[in-house]
């Protein structure tokens, strides 16, 4: 009897230590979507590299992230869940150290390919580990503290970014933020094959590798235009490639269509889209996340604007990471009072917040920051839960995981627009951001848009329909 008791501490004690092991996994991808913005004018001083290469760094890393993220999480159903795990990770600190050790801006971005490659392939498995280990009593509490990763990866990344610059451990300045990342692994990796138990679904779904090639590509041919094509001043090439994009698109439908009625796996279900309400809520996930260009535009008017250091510029986003620890601390209360407008509520506080900086950072008053960002965290904190439940509980119990796999792709998606198309329109109206004027209005201008597309999808959040299925 006793020996039985000790066994189950044991697994009890090796389940909550395999936790740590998963939510490490799952704070790496957010952390470096993050924790490049501060870094990324000592990058383009330090290679001499253009305001659309910088783009670049960004938005390669969320669009390969996004379009590998549905098939990273079959990888693990079909291989296993921990070696899946494990081959991300190192193939991410892989990836890790091409960036750090990159020797011109191509190569770098070709690394932040990488990145989101791997990241996409180690991130399902965390949740899905989750799932599978953690008995229904413990699960919530588990999932809650995933769902804190999340938050703390984002807040930790802006400000972690800084504090690795300023320090320039061994003098290798930015390139710290992706060798951080090496040590980090070298303790999980064995850790997690020590730990976790290998598990994998009992009725796999097949890859869609055509889906995903297809989707690649339609991304890629919007994309790499929207970023390039004002650098290179819209080039035939650019207008080539933006035509290409809505007959890609119709392609990729009807072959998804195609294998779905062939009773095959498609990366998206097509019928899932003729949901009720669905289209309308991944419209608002894809308008809501504008905010990914926000930490872009709000780095670069830190530095080039207001003269800041790297170190600085981390530190004054500090007010919108206590916002985002305070947000689901209310979020409870709230969303009991506002029901299914607790998601638009969150996205108010955002867009109110977004404003008033729009206006004290034209007024030359940036002094008055902390509240409007703390207003902004605060936004993200409840808006974010509240929106993805909205659309998930759209849906049908068993498609709820392909449900949160679209919207968790739609926000990616978003911070790889976004940073194109309002990271575009903030460099374009900065100029050669010499003139700290210029900046700051180009940086009123971007919050001002960023505030808009919130807006819309807190219109849209309201708009979902009142019927849910269970």
């Amino acid at each position: 009897m006793s020996q039985t008791i000790t066994q189950e501490i044991d697994a009890d004690r090796r389940r909550w230590l395999g936790l740590i092991v998963l939510l490490a996994g799952a704070f790496l991808p957010p952390l470096d979507f993050f924790i490049v913005n501060v870094a990324l004018p000592s990058i383009r001083d330090d290679f001499q590299a253009s305001s659309s290469m910088m783009q670049l760094v960004v938005s390669a890393y969320a669009t390969t992230y996004a379009v590998m993220l549905i098939t990273g999480g079959r990888l693990g159903d079909l291989y296993g869940r921990r070696n899946t795990f494990l081959w991300g990770m190192g193939m991410f600190a892989a990836a890790s150290l091409l960036c750090g050790a990159s020797w011109s801006p191509v190569s770098l971005v070709a690394g932040r390919v990488l990145q989101g490659f791997s990241a996409a392939i180690m991130a399902p498995q965390a949740l899905a580990s989750i799932n599978a280990i953690f008995p229904d009593s413990e699960k919530p509490q588990a999932l809650s503290l995933y769902s804190l990763t999340f938050g703390l990866a984002s807040m930790a990344g802006l400000f972690l970014g800084g504090a690795l610059i300023a320090l320039d451990i061994l003098g290798l300045g930015w390139r710290t933020i992706f060798l951080i990342n090496i040590p980090v692994i070298a303790i999980a990796i064995p850790s997690a094959y020590s730990l976790l138990k290998e598990t994998r679904s009992e009725r796999p779904k097949r890859l869609d590798v055509g889906g995903a090639v297809l989707i690649a590509t339609t991304l890629a041919a919007l994309i790499v235009p929207l970023i390039e094509g004002r650098e290179a001043g819209w080039p035939a090439w650019s207008f080539i490639s933006l035509a290409c994009v809505l007959p890609l698109g119709l392609v990729l439908w009807r072959y998804e269509l195609r294998l779905e009625a062939e009773g095959l796996d498609p990366i998206f279900a097509p019928s899932l889209l003729r949901t009720s309400g669905l289209k309308k809520g991944l419209l608002a996930a894809l308008l809501f996340y504008a905010l990914a260009a926000f930490w872009l535009v709000f780095s670069v008017y830190q530095q080039a604007g207001l003269g800041h250091s790297p170190f600085q510029a981390g530190l004054s986003i500090l007010p919108a990471a206590a916002g985002f620890i305070v947000g689901p601390l209310v979020n409870p209360w709230l969303a009991r009072r506002a029901g299914k407008y607790a998601a638009a509520t969150g996205m108010l506080f955002q867009v109110f917040g977004l404003v008033y900086t729009a206006v004290l950072v034209a007024r030359g008053s940036p002094e008055y920051l902390p509240l409007p960002l703390f207003l902004i965290g605060m936004g993200q904190g409840v808006g974010l839960p509240n929106l993805v439940g909205n659309i998930v509980k759209l849906v049908d119990r068993q498609s709820s995981g392909l449900a949160s796999g679209l919207v968790t792709s739609m926000f990616q998606i978003s911070g790889a627009l976004s940073v194109a198309i309002i990271g575009g329109l903030f460099f374009g109206l900065a100029g050669g951001a010499q003139d700290r004027q210029m900046i700051a209005n180009a940086y009123a201008a971007s919050a001002i848009v960023i505030a808009a597309c919130i807006f819309i999808a807190a219109v849209l959040s309201v708009a979902l329909p009142k019927r849910q299925h269970s």
